[in-house]
């Protein structure tokens, strides 16, 4: 599977941005897929996944802002509303086929204060 995130940037506190993932290859094994996130110093995090039935699950830190969401086997999406300047970071797709593991590269994204 090859992953492909596009749709980060800069943007002011309390804006909203839209990750995309391209997705390409054996996409119809995919069971899961979701939106990691990598900022300066830190540990690369969760921030959101989705099943291939729809069920969503969230970080802490991004509930009620976010929502994940696919299209088809091919799409996936980002919704990130009432951002923070804590959101910054590099923002990273992923897929899981049983218990192999596939990333995309990721897409920065930016919050100002």
């Amino acid at each position: 599977v090859q992953l492909q995130a596009s749709g980060g940037g800069l943007v002011q506190a309390g804006g909203s941005l839209r990750l995309s993932c391209a997705a390409s290859g054996s996409v119809f094994s995919v069971h899961s897929m979701g939106w990691y996130r990598q900022a300066p110093g830190k540990e690369r995090e969760l921030v959101a996944t989705i099943t291939r039935r729809g069920s969503t699950n969230y970080a802490d830190s991004v509930k009620g802002r976010f929502t994940i969401s696919r299209d088809n086997a091919r799409a996936m999406y980002l919704q990130m509303n009432s951002l923070k300047p804590e959101d910054t970071a590099v923002y990273y797709c992923n897929a899981m086929i049983l218990q192999d593991e596939y990333w995309g590269q990721g897409t920065q994204v930016t919050v100002s204060s």
